[in-house]
């Protein structure tokens, strides 16, 4: 719901201090000290002061600290004490006027009509500024149309300064809004960096340890089997070998993270060299790729070959990198073969994660059945 501009109060960043540039400051302590000095000077140059000095400086103090109180009770947005402490300036006013003080009477009325208009609601303001600057016209010697003139332009003072306020409470509360802005921003690319680091571990250790998962399975059949020791070794043996490398990648990993990527084209051809019969064909005019999609392509490859293993153990395999004029294009194909030790074991990252790599860069990727081989196409935007 809307909220009635009668009835609304100026917010409190325009009330408050907050903001103001340091000569802003400056003036507005001066203006008051100013205002204070005037109130002392016509008390205390009346000539009927005299035996009264003590009650006067104590009426003058009274008045400083219910205006005091009184931004502080609109700053806090509370309007009936508001209203009783101007209740009690303008009675201060008043009695001031009643025993012969008329020029600390005139100041104080002039305040509150001006003071009025700047912090309270405008539905209570116009009341009182219009009884404060009616009472200042009512008791002035000044001619009416000085009085006229001056009523008009403390009443436009007052607006004025409400505007200006209120202009710089709105600007306060943009700035607020656009530093919370910047913060959930930084907090929201710190999080997605933690996912990033995250998915980067995840798919390593996924692809490392299904190739152990297959080594090491392997070799517990062959225990059951009944096969000779060498054999068995030999699986011992590459699945350390797996472990080895997997540590190895997961600090290429994290290399990778800090930007410190080797070549695509060099990745590929050593991870080709691990894997019996892959060869790697590079086309296209090679261009630097973001390292996201660098790891994509790697890690897609990765697990390509890994099921390779699995799935179609002495297959011939052909891995294709295209770079073309938007995207850059990765195929792993195999001819077709036996079936691994662990054709039914499962995978670690599998064609979902794959997958799901390929749709947060904006890219894609198609896996199924060729022939009697089986091809894995991912497409990246360069």
């Amino acid at each position: 719901m809307t909220e009635n501009a009668w009835t609304r109060w100026p917010s409190r960043e325009a009330l408050g201090p907050i903001g103001l540039s340091r000569p802003r400051r400056l003036l507005a302590w001066t203006v008051r000290l100013l205002v204070l000095s005037m109130l002392l000077w016509a008390a205390f140059s009346q000539r009927h002061v005299g035996p009264w000095g003590a009650l006067t400086a104590a009426g003058v103090a009274l008045a400083a600290l219910v205006s005091w109180a009184f931004f502080r009770t609109t700053y806090e947005h509370r309007l009936v004490p508001s209203l009783a402490l101007m209740g009690v300036l303008l009675g201060i006013a008043a009695t001031a006027e009643a025993t012969g003080f008329n020029g600390p009477a005139l100041v104080i009325w002039c305040g509150c009509g001006v003071s009025a208009l700047e912090r309270l609601p405008l539905g209570t303001a116009v009341p009182v500024a219009t009884a404060a600057l009616a009472s200042y016209s009512a008791f002035t010697d000044d001619a009416w149309l000085t009085t006229a003139a001056t009523v008009a332009g403390l009443a436009l003072a007052g607006y004025v300064l409400r505007l200006d306020a209120e202009a710089r409470g709105n600007a306060q509360r943009l700035l607020a809004q656009e530093r919370a802005a910047r913060e959930a921003e930084a907090e929201s690319a710190a999080l997605a960096e933690r996912a990033r680091i995250a998915r980067e571990i995840h798919d390593v250790l996924a692809h490392s340890l299904s190739a152990q998962l297959v080594h090491l399975e392997a070799a517990r059949l062959l225990i059951e089997n009944g096969a000779d020791r060498e054999r068995i070794l030999e699986r011992v043996v590459a699945a350390r070998g797996m472990a080895r490398d997997g540590l190895a990648e997961t600090r290429q990993a994290l290399s990778a993270l800090r930007g410190e990527l080797t070549p695509l084209e060099d990745f590929l051809t050593e991870l080709a060299r691990t894997a019996d019969g892959a060869e790697v064909t590079v086309t296209g005019e090679r261009r630097p790729l973001s390292a996201e999609a660098s790891q994509a392509v790697r890690r897609v490859a990765q697990e390509a070959l890994t099921n390779v293993r699995k799935h179609a153990h002495g297959a011939r395999v052909d891995v294709r990198l295209d770079y073309s004029e938007h995207e850059v294009t990765l195929n792993v194909r195999d001819s077709g073969g036996r079936p691994g030790e662990l054709d039914g074991s499962g995978g670690g990252y599998g064609l979902l994660g794959m997958r799901e790599r390929a749709e947060l860069l904006g890219g894609s990727l198609d896996a199924g059945p060729v022939g009697e081989g089986f091809v894995v196409t991912l497409k990246v935007p360069v």
